[in-house]
């Protein structure tokens, strides 16, 4: 899967997923660390990467449908959520294949118990 790692998490991530066997991109690494969230939803669309984020705004499907891009994934995190706790969710997360296959056109809230798609 190609993913596009969000500014608000945790630098390891990209380079997690690429271990992973991933194809992964921060948006620190390409000039967006500042960008406001249309930019990078923007750039994740016309890259046709998913989405990796822990704003809740990208889970409002009326700015972001899912339809329209390669997956959204959102990371259900409590405020005081450490480095080590973000990355151990985002690997459970990805080693879950089954989910990865049906992500594109979807959203994926992701907690520590479940994900939720939408649209299911």
């Amino acid at each position: 899967m190609r993913f596009l790692v969000d500014a608000d998490l945790p630098r390891p991530t990209a380079p997690m997923l690429r271990d992973l066997g991933h194809d992964a991109v921060d948006v620190r690494d390409i000039g967006m660390g500042s960008a406001d969230d249309e930019r990078i939803a923007e750039y994740a669309q016309a890259q046709k990467l998913c989405l990796l984020s822990g704003d809740f705004g990208f889970a409002d499907i009326r700015l972001y449908p899912p339809q329209d891009y390669h997956g959204i994934v959102v990371l259900t995190l409590p405020k005081d959520a450490h480095r080590d706790y973000i990355l151990h969710l985002v690997e459970r997360f990805v080693s879950q294949t089954e989910v990865l296959n049906r992500l594109p056109g979807r959203l994926a809230i992701v907690g520590p118990d479940r994900i939720r798609l939408r649209p299911a």
